[in-house]
């Protein structure tokens, strides 16, 4: 059996944690060429997920929030807005139909996601009520210097994609303890689009959304009602993630006891949607819109149909894109949506399986007799300016380094070379554009988020790391011409996916409010090593 090294595997076009090269990671590589390398433990006898019967169970779709009334926050510039109270709580749920009840932590009361809908231009106001017990269902890395004595179950809810205040983003560093709570107010002054939310709390975040707390927002607007979408039960919101378990049911995720540092990245063996290990849905032959949201912590999901049939992907993180984009295969990175509309009328009686590579994730049961269908997928979406260059009045070069060292401390992966605690060095001004060239001196592709605003992305080029390295002072000397990106990333968007070597640049109008943010990878485990940092948006 060959053995994978990160320098082999780069050597055979690979990309490190996935990405738009690829679609596989070295990582995922190793764990399908041996899928005993599946991020299990030499100490822990974990199940082998891949041996759980597929499709099983059905998918469970996401439950849509209904507000408690209506409530006004002077505090938080809310004025009778709908009102939610969320009770973060412990929660045990079956994942599959051969596994006993696992531990969890839920938005709601079962693994299926919770559902926030909410209006354009129209604000609510969420209250997320920390009721979790005292103790973490997961083991937890050591606390990060100054956070020794916090509570392990600490909250800080962050609406990813959410055009917001600062006091309500989820700022990691503004977490609560079980039986406090923190009442955000989200404007929603942005265009119909699916964002999510999940825990962000400095030191726990990883482990918190590895628990399950994440959810569904979808924004809706006029301008997506007169397209005639398919909507109501032929609209499915889908979270896809991964994930590993115990024998006894209960999830499994490596940390410092089992293996001696912090786990760079997560591969699970159970690919789970919705909160099932690989279910099933019943759809008629028409065309379904498909919502999808990778949630995982580490993986990139390459998705396609069984049958090699096309998708037409209509949008991307922040919204509708100017025209559909025919595809047979879509590459997410973590944190990423896609809002795709498949016709099966096409598979009528058959089992269709939406898949990543070798994984299945989803089977569609198709229907054999012939409905009607009235959609009609328009040829124009939702019109796009694409923002010139010549708007930007500041371009930054930003790198995201990985620091190997030689006195026995675990590897640390850093943006800029700066810690989470050090100056904030990133400060903008509120309603200016800027360009921001990423360039990734690691081995690995990096999905970069950017709290509170959306880009577009403008270009990426391949550089000379090593000329780099060797003399930071110098230009970068690029080995290659700029690609523009593909079609599908022409629209809005807050995640971008940078590839080792290459210049990623986007471009960035600063619009909505001042205050402090996040920019990070999402990568979930090099976010909680470092790879975050704070910027501060001025008026």
């Amino acid at each position: 059996m060959m053995q994978w090294t990160r320098r082999k595997f780069l050597q055979q076009g690979g990309v490190v944690c996935g990405g738009l090269l690829g679609g596989r990671g070295w990582a995922q590589a190793r764990m399908l060429e041996d899928p005993s390398q599946a991020r299990r433990s030499p100490r822990a006898k974990t199940l082998d997920a891949r041996k759980l019967a597929p499709f099983v169970d059905a998918l469970p779709l996401p439950v849509l929030q209904t507000p408690q009334g209506r409530r006004s926050s002077a505090t938080l510039g809310a004025t009778d807005a709908p009102y939610y109270p969320v009770h973060v709580r412990a929660i045990e749920s079956k994942l599959h139909r051969d596994l006993p009840p696992s531990r969890l932590w839920g938005y709601g009361a079962t693994s299926a996601p919770v559902l926030f809908e909410a209006r354009s231009g129209e604000g609510v106001l969420i209250d997320w009520m920390n009721e979790l017990p005292q103790t973490h269902v997961l083991t937890l890395n050591p606390p990060p210097p100054g956070l020794e004595h916090a509570p392990l179950t600490r909250l800080s809810t962050h609406m990813h994609g959410a055009r917001v205040p600062s006091v309500s983003d989820g700022y990691p560093d503004n977490w609560y303890g079980p039986g406090n709570h923190r009442l955000c107010y989200y404007p929603n002054p942005q265009e119909a689009a699916a964002l999510w939310c999940h825990d962000h709390a400095m030191g726990v975040s990883l482990f918190n959304v590895f628990a399950g707390l994440m959810g569904w927002y979808l924004i809706r607007d006029g301008v997506e009602k007169e397209l005639n979408l398919p909507s109501g039960k032929y609209e499915l919101p889908m979270l896809i993630y991964d994930r590993s378990f115990m024998p006894d049911g209960q999830l499994y995720y490596p940390n410092p006891p089992d293996e001696g540092s912090w786990s760079q990245e997560f591969f699970g063996d159970a690919m789970v949607v919705n909160g099932k290990v690989r279910p099933y849905h019943h759809v008629e032959p028409r065309k379904y819109r498909l919502r999808i949201a990778n949630t995982a912590n580490s993986r990139f999901f390459s998705l396609s149909f069984s049958n090699g049939q096309s998708f037409h992907v209509i949008g991307s993180d922040q919204g509708l894109l100017a025209s559909p984009v025919e595809m047979t295969r879509l590459v997410l990175a973590p944190a990423e949506r896609a809002d795709i509309v498949v016709d099966f009328s096409g598979a009528r009686g058959e089992n269709l399986v939406l898949a990543s590579d070798e994984l299945d994730l989803v089977q569609f049961r198709v229907g054999k007799d012939p409905v009607s269908d009235s959609i009609s997928l328009p040829k124009a979406l939702r019109p796009i300016q694409r923002i010139p260059e010549s708007r930007a009045t500041r371009t930054r070069l930003m790198t995201l380094n990985e620091f190997d060292y030689d006195n026995g401390m675990a590897m640390v992966m850093l943006l800029n070379r700066n810690h989470w605690s050090d100056p904030v060095t990133e400060r903008v001004t509120l309603n200016s554009v800027e360009i921001w060239s990423l360039a990734n001196l690691t081995q690995d592709t990096h999905p970069i988020h950017l709290h509170m605003i959306r880009f577009q992305v403008l270009d990426r080029r391949n550089f000379s790391v090593d000329d780099y390295l060797a003399d930071n002072t110098l230009p970068l000397r690029y080995t290659g011409a700029a690609l523009p990106p593909e079609p599908h990333e022409m629209g809005w968007k807050d995640v971008v996916q940078c590839p080792p070597a290459t210049v990623t640049r986007i471009i960035i109008p600063f619009q909505g409010y001042a205050g402090r943010y996040v920019w990070h990878c999402h990568v979930l485990e090099h976010m909680a090593n470092e790879m975050m940092r704070p910027y501060d948006i001025l008026s």
